[in-house]
């Protein structure tokens, strides 16, 4: 069984963020008791370490360490954390998610060099319990702190996937409805869990591993103004005959490069005929910015948009009632 643990501490709601923020950076500390587990960073939150602590997926020799997180006078809770060994997910649970059991795993960005875990991971809390899904924020590794994101991030994902799916029953999800969104570095690690989920179910399956069964499979993925993704790297990436669906954001010319790397994600999957995939480029909005309004631009509307897709593929259906979504997989499959 994994062990886990849960700490609530009290934040006043975010005013503001800006990423030039002039971020002050606490001390390292260490744990003395085991393997450090970082406190809830919002009331409610019920924080799971992703592996046991004598996991060979971990460094033994830097789990103690603590976090290290920055504030800034502009933001009024945790802004972004880095010095991440003992990787994890906040939990935070929707009242009324009984009626879907929906849940969105959220994997903030930072350039593997911090996580922006409050913008781009706390402050979706509020807006998906408006439609009664769960939020799970991860905090992942980072290539500042010495390990690969596209081993050691990525497996992170799956891993928090598989944590969220055997959790499903325990915390009244359902299991078919468990997803993940990514921003900008945190869109490098779920579109990869929307192609590879078979070869890490296949690479760990040893016996000593609790989840060796679950399965690691996104049911959607979304990624906002995303890093380069595994098309980018190698056009001519497999798509597995299950991959869920996509949804897309990003800005136009004021974003360029991520708006590309949004285009090598999107028409591969477009040629092969891969359902329910939608993407939407906005004329202007630059990079960043979370879900905020973006002062009215078009672009600040996204999350209405990234809510109607939810719907219509039926994921705010009723618990355990199958998705349009799984429906169109399943026919696409066996073609």
């Amino acid at each position: 069984m994994i062990r886990f643990a849960w700490v609530v501490i009290l934040l006043s709601s975010a005013v503001g963020f800006s990423q030039d923020s002039s971020p002050q950076v606490e001390p390292v500390r260490t744990a003395s008791d085991g393997p450090f587990i970082p406190e809830a960073a919002l009331p409610g939150g019920i924080v799971l370490p992703l592996y046991a602590p004598d996991s060979p997926m971990l460094d033994p020799s830097r789990i103690h360490e603590a976090e290290r997180y920055n504030t800034t006078g502009t933001y009024d809770r945790l802004l972004n954390t880095l010095n991440i060994h003992n990787p994890s997910i906040e939990v935070h649970l929707a009242d009324g998610r009984e009626t879907n059991g929906a849940a969105v795993i959220v994997a903030p960005g930072g350039g593997h060099k911090i996580l922006w875990l409050g913008p781009e991971g706390l402050d979706l809390v509020p807006f998906f319990a408006e439609q009664g899904v769960s939020t799970i924020v991860l905090r992942n590794r980072l290539r500042v702190d010495g390990y690969d994101p596209m081993s050691d991030a990525v497996n992170d994902a799956f891993q928090a996937i598989r944590v969220v799916r055997a959790h499903a029953e325990q915390w009244n999800l359902d299991p078919n409805k468990i997803g993940m969104i990514g921003f900008s570095a945190g869109a490098e690690l779920a579109a990869p869990a929307a192609l590879f989920f078979d070869d890490f179910q296949n690479n760990h399956r040893g016996a000593g591993d609790p989840l060796a069964n679950v399965s690691p499979r996104p049911d959607f993925v979304g990624l906002v103004y995303p890093g380069p993704t595994p098309m980018t790297r190698e056009p001519k990436t497999a798509i597995p005959k299950n991959v869920p669906p996509s949804f897309i954001v990003c800005a136009g010319a004021d974003d360029k490069v991520h708006a590309i790397w949004a285009n090598d994600y999107f028409s591969p999957m477009l040629r092969a005929g891969v359902p329910n995939l939608e993407m939407h480029i906005y004329a202007r909005g630059g990079h960043g910015g979370s879900i905020g309004d973006r002062g009215g631009i078009p672009f600040g509307t996204w999350p209405q948009r990234f809510n109607e897709w939810f719907m219509d593929l039926g994921f705010l259906g009723p618990l355990g009632e199958t998705t349009k979504a799984a429906r169109d997989v399943d026919a696409y499959s066996a073609r």
